[in-house]
């Protein structure tokens, strides 16, 4: 086991190299002006004109040959200099660093109890195939695989806010705003309801909360219907073994032979499809974020996005890229645990 951890660490820096590759290709395609905004505020070098523009190309050498430039951006990443991005109007890596907490918050409410749930429906559907409980939780994960995210979240605005006034939108109230930017709160984390606990103020930390409440249940439905699907697939496949029928005729119990036995094998594509869910849900829920305003990681990148913010856009995939990279070792590793047929040598 410590072997095949040890090599799957260090496969970790050659991919990590190649994606760094890949993303300062894609910056090497726009123009010496356009990759300017990566090292200052526009503001800084427009003022002087097309001449001062054409000192700082020169004084930041974005005329050298590629490798140069790659070993110059490589070791300002290094040190955590992203650039500067516009939309922030600060700096790209104090602009993640801070918006990361806030989906951070997102997806501990959301995928933790949403694969749970998706493992314990999978396996009932599964287990009771072709019956009542399976009808009704293919039924429940249909809708919600069919609903497009947009869709969907627009409808728990129209239900939860418009109707109900229960769950408005934002990450905090104005009044909850002003409480924690003022002298008597401390910012520990970034995250408003850890915070709010840690200065035992539950006044904030129930606001916080109602206001993730909407986008919470939108990922948590979206992501529980496509885990559920394949947990019961996986668990149909399971139970059809030989293994299976070999224990039942010893005369195991049906319960230890359903899910000690069958369920543990049924897992091995649920980490797959887990790992990519919470990558994807790390690097920020772009279409959830922006329709419940939650300044997070995902509505900052569609922000970049609408305003061509080169810098905001790069760094946001290069940490997208190692989280998905990172995530995918951590699933990798987590295979000979679930089944320890998984060679590890």
């Amino acid at each position: 086991m410590m072997t095949y951890a040890l090599r799957r660490l260090l496969m970790l820096p050659v991919v990590l190299f190649v994606l760094s590759l890949m993303i300062f290709g894609l910056q090497m395609s726009l123009s010496p002006t356009q990759r300017l905004a990566t090292y200052a505020p526009s503001d800084d070098f427009l003022k002087g004109g097309q001449e001062s523009i054409r000192m700082m190309i020169e004084e930041y050498g974005l005329n050298d040959p590629f490798f140069v430039q790659y070993g110059r951006w490589i070791g300002n990443v290094l040190q955590g200099n992203l650039g500067w991005s516009e939309t922030a109007r600060q700096p790209v890596a104090v602009a993640l660093t801070r918006l990361f907490p806030a989906t951070m918050e997102l997806v501990v409410l959301a995928f933790i109890p949403g694969l749970l749930l998706a493992i314990y429906f999978g396996s009932r559907a599964g287990i009771h195939h072709n019956r009542w409980p399976d009808h009704i939780i293919r039924l429940f994960t249909i809708l919600g695989w069919s609903f497009p995210t947009y869709v969907f979240g627009l409808l728990m605005l129209l239900i939860f806010y418009s109707t109900l006034d229960w769950f408005p939108p934002g990450r905090l109230s104005q009044w909850a705003v002003v409480e924690v930017t003022g002298d008597g709160f401390t910012r520990y984390t970034g995250a408003n309801t850890l915070d709010a606990l840690l200065n035992g103020n539950f006044a904030v930390f129930f606001d916080a909360l109602r206001h993730m409440a909407a986008p919470v249940i939108t990922l948590t439905y979206v992501n529980l219907a496509s885990i559920t699907r394949v947990m019961r697939t996986s668990m149909l496949e399971a139970l059809r073994q030989d293994y299976v029928r070999t224990a039942r005729a010893k005369g195991m119990p049906r319960r230890v032979v359903e899910l000690h036995h069958a369920r543990r094998n049924a897992l091995l594509p649920v980490a797959t499809i887990a790992g990519m869910e919470l990558a994807f849900m790390m690097g920020g829920v772009v279409i959830t974020e922006s329709i419940f305003d939650y300044s997070g990681l995902g509505q900052f990148a569609a922000k970049s996005a609408a305003t061509l913010d080169f810098p905001a856009i790069l760094g946001f995939g290069l940490y997208f890229a190692v989280v998905l990279v990172v995530l995918n070792l951590l699933v990798d590793l987590v295979y000979p645990l679930l089944d320890p047929r998984v060679k590890t040598r």
